[in-house]
């Protein structure tokens, strides 16, 4: 016993820390938050098309499964110690929210942002974007052609606001569903992949 508070000490005294180190066992959060983005994207974006009107469906699916859902992700990468997804997940998630203030506040007496300010907010998160795509330059070609569309989506959408074009913001739209189509194909194919034990859908 002696010997042994002895080898502790010493490596106490040289400024030595043990760390357990586990095996991650826990499934990939990712499918979940490319899923939770893309149905909200493609769902905001058919609205911009001008397919139906923003309505609650939209607001619900900007809080709960593109915001919260994604939010959750975030955290589950962040115990995998996955910095990249813990920062794009989490923010993109309050990304939701945010927007979803930005159309309910209003409505109960807060001053609805103008032009400049509403072009600023989505220049800023185009910005965040192009340095998150620049990330992916080390990760999986789906993924960069992910981010890739959602940066063009944001400078679309930022535009649009600035210049008040309605059809800016609609061909926005259409590159916004191809946007939130392929965050769900590269979700599809990490769940698919897994599943079958081979490439079924390819991410490169």
């Amino acid at each position: 016993m002696s010997n042994k508070v002895e080898a502790v000490n010493t490596d106490a005294a040289l400024g030595q820390i043990a760390e357990t180190v586990l095996a991650d066992t826990t499934a990939n959060p990712a499918p979940l938050g490319l899923m939770g983005f893309g149905l909200t994207t493609i769902l905001l974006n058919l609205h911009n098309i001008g397919l139906f009107a923003l309505d609650s469906g939209i607001l619900a699916m900007g809080i709960f499964y593109g915001g919260l859902g994604q939010i959750i992700v975030g955290m589950m990468e962040w115990k995998k110690k996955n910095t990249f997804g813990t920062v794009a997940f989490t923010s993109y998630g309050l990304f939701w929210l945010t927007l979803v203030g930005i159309i309910v506040l209003p409505k109960m007496g807060f001053e609805k942002p103008d032009t400049v300010a509403m072009s600023a907010y989505l220049f800023l998160w185009g910005f965040f974007s192009l340095i998150l795509f620049i990330g992916t330059f080390k990760l999986n070609k789906g993924l960069q052609v992910v981010f890739f569309l959602l940066v063009i989506l944001f400078m679309l959408l930022a535009i649009g606001d600035m210049f008040e074009s309605a059809s800016i913001k609609k061909f926005a739209g259409f590159e916004g569903v191809l946007c939130g189509l392929s965050a769900m194909y590269v979700g599809a194919a990490q769940v698919l992949n897994e599943v079958y034990k081979k490439t079924v859908l390819p991410i490169g």
